[in-house]
């Protein structure tokens, strides 16, 4: 999982997702399951603010040479009349915008870009700074802009490559954290319906039932995925987490044990040390 995705996703998965991968989070130790739930939770009913409103206030923050050179590489994208005419014309605007630290501003424009060149690498690059950005958004209205420019670029990603599970996951865990959970959920289950040994998904799904205050089911889920990944660690602190929330500590404990056993990392299994002690 990218980076992008482990700064979007709720405490549960960041957590889980961060320890294995960075080994820089610690769980909190209080008796509830970690949520998996987006700080955005009313985000249906928050209106995305318009780009032409964004754009009014970014320009009126620089100085005015400046405004003239962007105006007329905007009038460049306009008159071209020749796709790399404007890909090379939106460039120019995201580079001007990035240098004038107006990431919301500049990442729509390489959006723009990347949608002409109708390539993967591109369209995942530019929704990736857009996820960055995003959880620095100073209000909602630019958040669930940034979030719908987001998965319009991982869709178009996706109609390129269908095969790609990753970006299915990482546009499922965008609606899920921006308001719209139950499309980022609907999403998984056909995923995993699927692909029922993708092991982000399910373990995307069991933190989810966890959330809801479903145990059993995240607990039927992980040990079924077990089955067929028998080393899975990040699996063994999902079906952790599930009996911690039933308020079994002591299996809890074991399968937190069972998951530091597999890691590698002397750092990543302190923490899990730290997590054990913090709970019993």
């Amino acid at each position: 999982m990218q980076k992008s995705q482990v700064l979007l996703v709720g405490t549960a998965i960041a957590l889980l997702v961060v320890l294995l991968a960075f080994g820089r989070t610690v769980p909190r130790p209080d008796k509830k399951a970690m949520p998996t739930a987006a700080p955005m939770a009313s985000g249906q009913d928050i209106k995305p603010i318009s780009f032409e409103e964004l754009l009014s206030s970014a320009k009126s923050k620089i100085p005015a040479e400046k405004l003239l050179q962007i105006n007329s590489w905007e009038n460049k994208v306009v008159r071209g009349d020749v796709k790399h005419q404007q890909i090379a014309a939106y460039k120019q605007l995201y580079s001007a915008w990035d240098s004038l630290n107006q990431m919301p501003v500049a990442a729509y424009y390489l959006g723009q870009a990347a949608k002409l060149e109708n390539s993967e690498k591109s369209l995942t690059f530019a929704a990736n700074l857009f996820l960055e950005h995003l959880q620095h958004a100073p209000e909602p209205g630019i958040m669930k802009w940034e979030a719908q420019q987001a998965i319009e670029l991982l869709e178009q990603a996706i109609t390129l490559n269908p095969g790609n599970d990753s970006l299915k996951i990482q546009q499922a865990l965008v609606y899920m954290n921006t308001g719209e959970p139950m499309v980022g959920v609907q999403k998984l289950r056909a995923l995993v319906a699927e692909h029922p040994d993708n092991v982000e998904a399910q373990v995307t799904l069991a933190n989810l039932a966890i959330t809801s205050g479903q145990y059993d089911k995240a607990i039927e889920r992980m040990e079924t995925l077990l089955k067929s990944h028998p080393e899975e660690a990040k699996a063994y602190f999902v079906l952790a987490e599930a009996y911690r929330g039933k308020g079994d500590v002591e299996k809890a404990v074991t399968l937190f044990r069972k998951c530091k056993e597999l890691l590698k990392d002397p750092a990543l299994k302190a923490e899990i040390d730290n997590y054990i002690k913090s709970i019993q």
